[in-house]
């Protein structure tokens, strides 16, 4: 191995198949993949969607390296600075309550090895799997999460997509009259995103105050509520949700970002906004999706035709529909001429969606590279929204950081093509609100 490299990473199957491209992006340090994780990728290379994806690429990439020299001793790639082995030994010393059948025990085994036998590296175990990590930890080895994706993410901070100014009443009463205000009159400390949600506030009266979002150079006044009752025939409940209306209803933000806890209207905000759409002939389609495997599973293990699979996962929505127009036969009907279109995660790769609503609901339970999958399907004359719960993460290997709707939020927020928002007050009942807030 380079002596000259300070790190080396023995890489899991996990980071492998979360990111086809985590040896790049580890560049500068020297990689070890244990022999164990190569069968386990072996296992995905026939599957649909982007585990099957990252399964081949992997196992193309490293074929293809190998004519340089044998993985056995070790292949240089002189423009990652880094050196890439396969290793087929452990060491099972102090691992003796460890299940030697086990293939996160004989990574385990595998590291502590490569550990043993390397002087001039820190050796640590990169891997999305939390309890690996947990377990390296309790035997002394160090270990990782890939944080490739997510270290840039300020955890104290996230951005919630709306912002609160103090100014003159005179300001304020301003931007009623002319439907905006320049930013240079406000002379502010801050940096704005474009389309960034602002409340101006008086700092002499309480009461006044201004919804705008930031428009190039200014601040455009919102839409008030009867503006967007007289366009959708629904009233915004709250603030956040007269803002997530606007970012909706804007035909120049291709991506919306609505983020908060169960009951605050996401679905609901989003569908009858994408069904206005529909009615006014802007867009054609509205494309619901979701994610709804986990590593290891798909949606082949479902019985039923693919609408049957999905009926499970369609259950927000129909719920909708059926508060709002007190049954179902609306739905049934955009269903039957295929208005109302349902595309899986994993069935998504390769398609193309023009003059259409797309709806990607618990974004939160997809990886960015999921998400990277279906925003680049998003075609001309297309509006894609992305809803989600990020204290609600179900996959094992993210979190409320590293989930690939908190990174798309965070990557994109200063796109003039973005917008978001995030809700803290939920609708479903109160006692929902009471759940949410102290159970």
């Amino acid at each position: 191995m380079n002596e000259n490299l300070n790190k080396l990473f023995v890489v899991d199957t996990s980071v492998l198949l979360y990111d086809k491209d985590c040896i790049a992006k580890l560049h500068g340090n020297d990689i070890v993949i244990p022999l164990i994780v190569l069968e386990e990728i072996d296992k995905f290379k026939s599957r649909e969607g982007i585990l099957g994806e990252n399964a081949r690429y992997i196992n193309r990439f490293l074929d293809d390296i190998r004519k340089n020299n044998n993985l056995y001793d070790g292949v240089l790639l002189e423009d990652l600075s880094m050196k890439i082995r396969v290793e087929s030994n452990t060491n099972w010393e102090g691992l003796e309550n460890l299940d030697q059948k086990d293939n996160d025990n004989v990574i385990i085994a595998t590291c502590n090895f490569v550990n043993d036998n390397v002087t001039n590296q820190k050796v640590i175990l990169i891997t999305k799997d939390i309890n690996l990590r947990v377990k390296c930890d309790a035997i002394g080895l160090k270990a990782n999460d890939y944080y490739a994706d997510y270290e840039f993410i300020q955890t104290d901070n996230l951005y919630s997509g709306l912002h609160e100014i103090y100014t003159e009443s005179h300001l304020i009463e301003a931007v009623y009259a002319n439907k905006h205000i320049s930013l240079g009159k406000l002379n502010l400390k801050e940096m704005l995103n474009e389309n960034q949600c602002v409340i101006l506030k008086s700092n002499t009266e309480e009461s006044k105050s201004a919804l705008c979002i930031k428009k190039f150079n200014s601040l455009e006044l919102v839409l008030s509520k009867n503006e967007i009752k007289n366009k959708l025939g629904i009233e915004p409940k709250n603030k956040e949700q007269i803002f997530a209306l606007n970012l909706l209803l804007d035909e120049n933000i291709s991506l919306t970002t609505l983020t908060g806890i169960p009951g605050s209207g996401k679905t609901y905000l989003t569908l009858m906004t994408a069904l206005k759409y529909i009615e006014k002939e802007k867009v054609k389609r509205i494309i619901f999706t979701r994610p709804i495997q986990t590593v290891g599973k798909d949606i082949g293990f479902l019985p039923g035709s693919l609408n049957e699979k999905m009926a499970p996962w369609l259950a927000p929505i129909v719920d909708n529909f059926r508060n709002q127009f007190g049954d179902l036969t609306y739905f049934d009907m955009m269903m039957e001429k295929g208005i109302i279109d349902i595309a899986p995660l994993s069935y998504i790769r390769g398609r193309s969606f023009n003059d259409s609503i797309i709806i990607v609901d618990e974004a939160q339970n997809a990886t960015v590279h999921e998400l990277k999958t279906v925003i680049t399907r998003t075609g001309k004359n297309s509006k894609i929204i992305l809803l989600g719960d990020i204290e609600q993460v179900d996959l094992a290997y993210v979190n409320k950081y590293s989930n690939g709707l908190t990174i798309v939020i965070e990557k994109l927020k200063e796109e003039s093509l973005t917008g978001h928002i995030s809700f803290t007050k939920g609708y479903r009942s109160e006692l929902a609100n009471i759940a949410a807030s102290k159970l």
